[in-house]
């Protein structure tokens, strides 16, 4: 049995009563999400593109590599490609997908599919009323160094960092 008891622009929550796996039954509050798409642009081999971005939840501004939700129906490489203009103002020539993942299993079925974005060319910016930040350009080995001291906490942002780290050592 599913009960819904908010509907929203980005989430919507119920109560689901379900038996588990093991016979048990339990009343579990899941948040449904409709997915999300993020990529780490680098402007060149070495140089990568994040945005320090006002997150009211957080209270304050945090380092981020350009995301946003998928639309009903959308591939996330046509999403990934309008966040990193709509946020930076650079169109990406080339995406490669890194890695898809689940963010917070224990209640939501939100995933965050990661690209690697390349061959930037100057686009539009096209920021949403509620979207405060700056651009950011800093050398990758710089943005693993913010991870490593606690800068960047954003989870997806270390995500990404650090899987595309990985990817370049072990093609």
């Amino acid at each position: 049995m599913k009960k819904l008891i908010y509907k929203g622009k980005i989430i919507d929550l119920s109560v689901e009563t379900v038996t588990l796996p093991n016979g048990t039954t339990a009343d579990l509050e899941v948040i449904a999400h409709p997915g999300a798409a993020a990529v780490v642009p680098m402007k060149d081999d070495r140089t990568v593109v994040m945005v320090r971005q006002y997150r009211h939840a957080v209270g304050s501004f945090i380092y981020e590599i350009p995301a946003g939700k998928l639309h009903p129906g959308e591939d996330p490489r046509d999403c990934a490609a309008r966040e990193v203009e709509e946020e930076t103002g650079y169109k990406v020539g080339r995406l490669e997908p890194i890695l898809s993942f689940l963010t917070t299993p224990g209640f939501t079925n939100e995933i965050i599919h990661i690209f690697v974005g390349s061959e930037l060319s100057p686009g539009t910016q096209n920021l949403g009323a509620d979207e405060v930040l700056e651009i950011i350009e800093m050398p990758l080995a710089q943005a693993i160094d913010r991870i490593k001291d606690g800068v960047i906490q954003d989870a997806k942002t270390i995500i990404g960092l650090q899987a595309l780290c990985l990817r370049r050592r072990n093609p």
